[in-house]
């Protein structure tokens, strides 16, 4: 008898413990409203970015700037002769087999063409990308650079082509402490061949403002 006093009394205070359908029911419901208020603010946040990026584009508009992408400074077709291009590149180098470092075919080579989109010339735009200085040093004050779309380019990969490279010309003296930060550029655009020893670029900006990219 005792026993099953015992028992009894064990199995009342588990049922005690246990929740019941009320409290399971509260629980579903307080987790499901927490996965659609997460979807919520994911999608007012993607929606507060579009609303930002439209104010920022009206604002340069109103300014008589247009921002601008890479892709917006190739001409029709041009993805595709540069794909050929640089297909018959890699035939011709390894063409004799693998190329051994240090070798006089083991270097950086710029491939692709000077074609522009003439509609561009002398416009004021703003262009994000990577800067690729030509002098060194931490006091080194630049007034001409190149502005290239991904990070390493001319030094530590090879050059892009010359219409996706862009000759950065200033009036006023800067200083590029970080080459790995993304910058925003805004100047005057022309389709203008600038050669270098880091790369030939077909475009030209002369810069008015240098501004951080903000990720």
């Amino acid at each position: 008898m005792r026993q099953a006093l015992i028992t009894f009394a064990i199995f009342g205070m588990l049922a005690a413990c246990a929740p019941t359908e009320t409290e399971m029911a509260t629980v579903s419901e307080t987790e499901t409203p927490t996965r659609e208020t997460q979807a919520r603010e994911r999608e007012q946040a993607a929606a507060d970015r579009r609303a930002a990026i439209e104010d920022r584009i009206a604002g340069l508009a109103a300014r008589g700037i247009r921002e601008i992408s890479w892709e917006e400074l190739l001409p029709e077709g041009e993805e595709e002769r540069l794909a050929q291009l640089y297909q018959q590149q890699m035939a011709i180098l390894y063409a004799g087999g693998p190329i051994a470092e240090g070798s006089p075919a083991d270097q950086m080579i710029q491939i692709g063409t000077f074609n522009t989109v003439t509609e561009l010339d002398e416009q004021k735009v703003r262009i994000p990308g990577y800067t690729v200085p030509f002098e060194f040093g931490a006091n080194a004050e630049i007034r001409e650079f190149l502005l290239v779309p991904y990070y390493g380019a001319c030094l530590h990969a090879p050059p892009p082509p010359p219409n996706q490279t862009v000759f950065a010309i200033t009036e006023t003296p800067i200083k590029l402490r970080n080459l790995a930060q993304a910058v925003w550029i805004e100047g005057t655009l022309h389709t203008e061949i600038q050669e270098s020893e880091l790369a030939d670029a077909a475009y030209t900006i002369r810069v008015d403002r240098v501004e951080t990219y903000e990720y």
